[in-house]
């Protein structure tokens, strides 16, 4: 490998590797995370479950193979609305899903119901921030410490007002009114206001619009028919225990609610430790833990226990999942009663879960402005995410090779190749076998932004274009995205509204610069784009790295054409099959060099240099020419100039920086 023409060894790239040791599908243990007084659960259809945790002022998300992460809030005290980490909570206790995925927040401190739709974007749904029971619109209304929240299949949303001691209603609208209790304490049945509680915590509902109460202080559970009349369904205002059938049994400090699909209710018993169980025939039993006991023990249910066990949900296998509040500990009761820890070391922290993770072929990678990193997995056929901590999750995809939409892990693939994202936090796939570009919303909502599934290079609006084997996407900050169709040596441009159009290529294989489809590309694989509108293209068979500018001319930034390692100026340089291209704020354009197996940078001047690996298979880490690599395909730049690299021939994701 030639040395440049001049000396950049005090820039050379620093690499190390920061995940994936093998080729198979893992994710790491959620009992290396940290909770800090979980109080509320839920958990959708694919198995994630959504964690209100309380003293670190955040939603956490953990997948079903137990990765932790942080879904939204800083961590600092606030009631700031936004994206992801930049919103802020105030003791959240209760969360709930509703059926087209958007997450409900009871924000206790900020006496506010806050709202995650399927963007991952945070609004104040209701609640001035002002302790009250004003009923309203938005804002306009007012509640005094929510605890838990519902919500059903029409979105109305009900709320334990705790210590107004009512139940609330919002409607899809977003009016706020009270559906139960005159605000004073006491434990009277009767209709809608003339009905009392004792501070409310939780509240679930079921198909029939039935509304079931954790009456905390009333030690009783409490139902809410269609009509708003009152009723004590559990509990005869007595802590304590025995079971048996209602209304005689005993509760203890309900807290937390749930109900299943046969009309089973489960409930947190925070004073007893215990689970308890309420079937449709109306008797309560325990349905896991020790009366009084306090403990994190694991197994069957009389030998598992708790500590203050606050919120419960429950999924549609019957799986319950319970927000262990005492132990910082999230843990889960299977449908043959065996009690596990799913996620939580038992520390007091916000530690999310680092996984041991494993890739198949990882050949896109993008960053996005937090330094979340984002990984094609190939033939994984899924996308994962990476934290800056170095948490590795999976993002979306089943596995399993398909093109079905939906939320995260009910999505499928069929060998995803490129990645890019926004400023918004959504993630463009490049789908290529599908022939599709697929869209992953910053909550996980996975959907078809363009391509038919057939092969072909019509344009059109959304599933009217069609694709071959696209390979490459990049998108501006308009919301445009760009893709290397690489089946027809085209590249193409999606709008934010979905019209596809042919921004480059006659769909003849060639080298021809020129102005928009004068032009010809040969097998055009990764693409980048800078704040100025210039595309660069990865013409793979060409051995080139193209640029097409702002008003449409393609031209040859570098590349002889001939395959070859040599450094220099322009065309003057040669690449051996370059795959992956990146652009920094400075200019500089990083390229990977497939079949070299380096990474090489392009500075503003044109010169081309390698910056790092020495050319040989490996996987060696170290500065510049030390360094090893194994067919790179993918490059992606943050912020401040970190490099990241998708070693295909390795299984790894790298990280290259400078000295």
């Amino acid at each position: 490998m030639g040395q440049p023409a001049y000396d950049l060894a005090n820039e050379r790239g620093i690499v190390t590797t920061i995940a994936g040791p093998s080729f198979l599908l893992t994710t790491g243990p959620g009992t290396a995370a940290s909770f800090r007084g979980p109080s509320g659960v839920a958990v959708d259809g694919a198995g994630n479950v959504y964690v209100a945790d309380q003293f670190n002022n955040m939603i956490r998300k953990i997948s079903p193979s137990g990765a932790v992460r942080t879904l939204a809030g800083t961590g600092a005290y606030g009631s700031v609305n936004g994206s992801g980490a930049t919103a802020s909570f105030s003791e959240p206790t209760g969360v709930a899903l509703d059926v087209k995925g958007n997450l409900y927040v009871a924000d206790f401190g900020n006496n506010l119901i806050r709202k995650i739709d399927t963007s991952g974007s945070v609004s104040t749904l209701a609640g001035s921030g002002t302790p009250a029971s004003t009923d309203g619109q938005g804002v306009g209304a007012s509640f005094d410490a929510p605890a838990g929240v519902a919500v059903d299949a029409a979105g109305n949303v009900y709320v334990a007002d705790e210590y107004n001691n009512q139940i609330r209603k919002i409607s899809p609208t977003g009016f706020v009114s009270t559906l139960a209790g005159n605000g004073n304490t006491g434990s009277s049945n009767g209709a809608g206001t003339a009905a009392s509680f004792y501070y409310p915590t939780g509240v679930a509902v079921d198909v029939a619009g039935n509304v079931y109460v954790a009456d905390w202080n009333n030690n009783m559970v409490r139902m809410i028919d269609p009509l708003g009349v009152v009723t004590t369904l559990a509990g005869n205002g007595i802590a304590g225990y025995p079971n048996g059938p209602v209304p005689g049994a005993n509760l203890d400090y309900p807290y937390g609610i749930a109900i299943d699909a046969t009309g089973n209710l489960y409930v947190g018993s925070e004073g007893l430790n215990l689970i308890e169980k309420i079937s449709p025939s109306g008797v309560v039993v325990t349905l896991a833990g020790k009366e009084g006991d306090i403990g994190d023990a694991n197994g069957t249910v009389s030998e598992a226990s708790f500590f203050s066990p606050l919120g419960v949900a429950v999924d549609a296998a019957e799986n319950v999942y319970v927000a262990d509040y005492g132990n910082n500990l999230i843990r889960k009761i299977s449908p043959s009663g065996d009690v596990s820890t799913l996620a939580g070391s038992g520390a007091y922290g916000s530690t999310n879960s680092t996984a041991t993770a494993s890739f198949n072929s990882p050949n896109g990678v993008a960053v996005d402005d937090i330094g979340d990193i984002y990984v094609a997995d190939y033939f994984n056929n899924v996308i994962r995410a990476i934290s800056p901590s170095g948490v590795v999750g999976t993002m979306a995809g089943t596995g399993s090779v398909g093109a079905a939409n939906g939320i995260d892990l009910l999505a499928t693939f069929n060998y995803p190749y490129g990645v890019a994202v926004d400023g918004s936090g959504n993630i463009y796939v490049a789908d290529v076998h599908n022939n599709m570009i697929r869209k992953i919303t910053s909550f996980g909502e996975v959907g078809t932004l363009a391509g038919s599934g057939k092969e072909g290079h019509a344009n059109g609006t959304g599933t009217a274009a069609s694709f071959f084997s696209p390979q490459g996407v990049a998108v501006d900050a308009a919301g445009n995205v760009y893709v290397a169709d690489q089946g027809n040596n085209l590249i193409r441009k999606i709008t934010s509204s979905g019209a596809v159009t042919t921004l480059a290529g006659s769909g003849a294989s060639g080298s021809v610069n020129g102005m928009g489809t004068a032009a010809s590309f040969f097998g055009p694989t990764g693409l980048a784009v800078d704040a100025a509108g210039n595309v660069y293209v990865a013409d793979q068979l060409n051995n080139m790295i193209r640029k097409i500018n702002s008003s449409g001319v393609v031209s040859t930034l570098a590349g002889s054409g001939t395959s070859g390692s040599s450094d220099g100026t322009g065309t003057g340089a040669s690449f051996y099959q370059p795959s992956g291209v990146c652009v920094d704020a400075s200019g500089n354009i990083y390229v990977a060099d497939q079949f070299n197996n380096v990474i090489r940078k392009i500075i503003p001047s044109g010169l081309v240099v390698t910056w790092a690996g020495n050319g040989t298979i490996g996987s060696s880490n170290g500065t510049g020419y030390t360094a090893s690599f194994n067919r790179p395909t993918g490059v992606a730049v943050d912020a401040v100039g970190n490099v990241y690299v998708a070693d295909a021939g390795n299984n790894l994701i790298r990280k290259i920086t400078t000295p």
